[in-house]
């Protein structure tokens, strides 16, 4: 079986639905509350479980209901949540403004993954080392997760670092794989790696060559990103090229935009295998 570690976010998503989001001063009456496990580290190792590969996580919780309920989601899951830190703190939470188009505003309070240090990442060293290849986000400190992907690059392993949020300074970080969004995008511009630019709806970017979106009616766009991640991370470690992989992202992320929440939109991998059997 493929092994995919990853260093990065376990969060509570709030979800709001709206008709347009307010302007400055406004109040406007949404139409839909939810609460969803969230967080791109957990995101994308959900995924990647579900996809069939072996996932271990590295990430920090509070000492809250919240961080009692991911523990539950990942043994549900079948993700390997034992080096995950518990801290002292609130799990991080992010309040999502959803419009009926399905565009998404985000704002995140990090809590107890503000912790979560290169020490912690030390101590997870033999999972990235036993792995095929490392995930990365950066809902976690930066430095925290350089140190990750510097661990891993030493040992040999495949790293894709997904910079997402964009971090206010501009990464000079080595990854094998980046994957910006467009947004995202200047952030890793003087970064070192294969640059991979998810395009909503028109797809991804490797290198010059276009690789088109599959055809999908979007409900909820958020978390197609880590829908895109995992799968990429998967195929990669599956031995598969770049260009099959970002096929593959694609493919997860057309899945995940037509359903609400994120872990109910992330594919199986006979979901996927059907999705990319369409675009033949």
């Amino acid at each position: 079986m493929t092994r995919v570690a990853v260093v990065g976010s376990y969060g509570v998503g709030l979800t709001f639905g709206v008709d347009r989001v307010p302007d400055r001063g406004e109040s406007v009456l949404g139409s839909l509350f939810r609460t969803d496990p969230g967080g791109k580290g957990s995101n994308q190792a959900i995924g990647a479980a579900r996809l069939g590969a072996e996932v271990s996580l590295l990430t920090a919780v509070g000492d809250d209901a919240f961080g009692d309920d991911a523990f539950a989601l990942w043994a549900a899951e079948d993700v390997d949540a034992s080096a995950v830190v518990r801290a002292p703190l609130s799990t991080m939470t992010a309040a999502i403004l959803v419009e009926e188009t399905g565009d998404n505003r985000i704002v995140i309070v990090p809590g107890a993954l503000s912790v979560l240090t290169a020490e912690h990442v030390d101590a997870f060293r033999p999972r990235i080392e036993d792995a095929d290849v490392l995930l990365v986000q950066l809902e976690i400190p930066v430095a925290t997760a350089v140190h990750a992907l510097e661990l891993a690059r030493a040992a040999g392993v495949r790293t894709v670092l997904n910079p997402a949020p964009a971090p206010a300074a501009p990464l000079t970080v080595q990854a094998d794989y980046l994957t910006p969004n467009e947004t995202e995008a200047p952030a890793v511009a003087g970064a070192e790696g294969t640059l991979v630019v998810t395009l909503g709806e028109r797809g991804a970017q490797l290198g010059a060559e276009l690789v088109p979106a599959l055809p999908a009616r979007a409900v909820d766009t958020t978390g197609a990103g880590d829908a895109f991640c995992a799968a990429f991370a998967v195929a990669l470690a599956e031995g598969a090229s770049d260009l099959e992989a970002v096929r593959w992202g694609c493919a997860a992320g057309a899945h995940m935009v037509e359903h609400e929440g994120v872990v109910p939109g992330l594919p199986t991998r006979a979901e996927l295998e059907a999705r990319l059997a369409l675009a033949v």
